[in-house]
């Protein structure tokens, strides 16, 4: 079999693969572009690859041998994961292998910000003796703000509180448990702005956070506050940043990442000298490259000889028999869990899996870990799969439960999902209809429903009154919003109502605002799943 290295990596990784005699093992000497890349992919079976190269449609298209992609390192938006997985090729990366590498970047720069080191430094080299302009703080008693607790956030605060700092904490998803342990202050957002001394970012890029860091973000912030960011370019939004550095906001600010990599020749953040700048080196450490090549070589391997997954982004742990069987459910239960994420508060004590009918008969894990990537990935972003799944869950706080019921229904077979927020609880299940076994969303909060788990779906609870299903349809035609199916359901004549509508596009804000002045309408939702 060949292998194709495709980036730098690990001498170590590559030792181990060039081990195998079953392997023919060919490294490029550095990163090459799609049109070139293609031509050396004819009769590979495995490619490993960084951040560097791009394994797109068409290099996966030229490659027919190919069955996994290794990615040594955590994100996978280099990798068209969806072109891999229609060819049923395995994309696998190496979580957590850069956390520690990053957490220590990230307080390096911390320390850097507060004694202004690299600004001393240059004027040392310079032939200055000037100690008046590098007078810095120290970094007991301050207060550090931390937007994101993940693996990374949560080893920043360990290290910050060993240093005798306050630590609060922003993470819409985090439980109060989980804070509690961590030894951290979960905070709102605003609060966290106009406490914190420095602020340090530690969150996925997704719809959610990018350019959070903006004006707004700034103008709520103490004045003289200091900002890091070694997560994701475009999570700060830079012009923002100039502006608010330049008029006294923002006393300094380190970053790692940027809107564009490499920035430009005339990145205007760079003629500023409270800013400290480093190329992306979260993960640039001699033991986190060997951690990740070590990593990526044996999971390779492993796949290429044994058939077991390991790490991988777009398929669950399974033989290709029990996968067959399971399939169903897995996309299932990630509709439920994305539906769920989108109907349930953001912070979560719970969520509990149930298996009924024949799906009791069915290997619960995988299952359960789609549910949980779908109900996460506003939480993980891009870096949430079904590997990782139970550890966010953990590190979350979010315990997760499986029960595998007898129970009665109208159903052969089910799958439901509850989420837990305090005294509240939020529910959904779903099943199967049909020769074609097409999925259906059979239950909504206690409520029997019928819905497609695909594309815009409008939630509300409504008072049983006659005319309201005629109205909500008016509004919707005024602003050319098309019903495509409804589902009504009620426990009693005159009382509250569930109304779930299938449209064919997002309704506008105004409609929104609109219907929700009705007195007798109440917890409108819209929900966006695939499809």
């Amino acid at each position: 079999m060949n292998l194709l290295i495709c980036d730098p990596v690990s001498p170590k990784g590559i030792a181990l693969l060039k081990e195998r005699s079953e392997f023919t093992v060919t490294v490029l000497p550095k990163p090459l572009g799609e049109a070139d890349l293609i031509p050396m992919v004819a009769n590979v079976s495995a490619l490993v690859v960084r951040s560097e190269t791009k394994v797109t449609r068409k290099v996966i298209e030229a490659a027919p041998n190919l069955k996994v992609v290794g990615r040594a390192g955590v994100g996978v938006d280099n990798v068209d994961v969806e072109a891999a997985t229609e060819r049923g090729i395995v994309v696998m990366n190496t979580p957590g292998g850069n956390t520690i590498s990053t957490a220590e970047l990230t307080f390096s720069m911390l320390m850097a910000l507060a004694r202004k080191i690299p600004q001393a430094n240059q004027s040392m080299k310079q032939g200055e003796w000037n100690r008046k302009s590098f007078k810095g703080v120290e970094l007991y008693n301050k207060t550090l703000g931390i937007l994101g607790m993940g693996r990374i956030g949560s080893e920043v605060a360990s290290r910050a509180i060993a240093f005798g700092m306050r630590v609060l904490a922003y993470d819409p998803y985090l439980a109060l448990s989980r804070a509690k342990a961590l030894q951290v202050e979960l905070v709102e957002l605003d609060e966290l702005y106009s406490r914190a001394d420095f602020i340090t970012v530690h969150m996925p890029m997704g719809d959610e956070t990018r350019g959070m860091i903006n004006a707004e973000a700034f103008a709520k912030m103490k004045e003289g506050v200091c900002i890091l960011n070694c997560a994701r370019g475009g999570i700060v939004n830079e012009a923002a940043l100039l502006e608010a550095i330049q008029s006294g906001r923002v006393a300094g600010a380190a970053l790692d990442v940027y809107e564009t990599e490499p920035p430009p020749a005339d990145f205007p953040l760079r003629s500023l000298p409270q800013v400290i700048m480093t190329p992306h080196l979260g993960a640039s450490t001699e033991e986190a490259q060997v951690n990740v090549g070590i990593e990526v070589a044996e999971a390779i391997t492993d796949y290429l000889l044994n058939g077991v997954v390991r790490n991988a982004v777009n398929l669950p742990n399974l033989d290709s028999k029990t996968y067959r069987l399971v399939r169903p459910y897995l996309e299932l239960g990630e509709n439920l869990g994305r539906l769920l994420a989108q109907l349930a508060p953001k912070r979560n004590d719970r969520i509990v899996v149930t298996f009924g009918g024949k799906a009791a008969e069915l290997a619960g894990d995988p299952i359960t870990r789609s549910v949980l990537k779908g109900f996460l990935e506003s939480a993980g972003g891009k870096d949430v799969n079904q590997v990782n799944v139970r550890t966010m869950a953990k590190a979350l706080g979010l315990l997760v439960e499986e029960i595998k019921s007898n129970e009665e229904t109208d159903y052969n077979e089910w799958l439901h999902v509850g989420v837990f927020s305090g005294e509240e609880k939020f529910s959904a299940g779903g099943t199967f209809y049909g020769a074609n076994n097409q999925p259906r969303i059979v239950r909504v909060n206690s409520h029997p429903v019928e819905i497609l788990p695909e594309g815009v779906l409008f939630f509300m609870t409504n008072r049983d009154r006659p005319g309201i299903v005629g109205y909500i349809g008016t509004l919707m035609g005024q602003h050319q919003v098309n019903i495509a199916n409804m589902s009504l359901s009620r426990k009693t004549v005159g009382g509250y109502a569930l109304t779930v509508l299938s449209l064919d596009s997002v309704p506008p804000a105004e409609l929104l605002a609109e219907i929700q002045k009705d007195p007798d309408i109440s917890n409108v939702r819209v929900v966006k799943l695939p499809g």
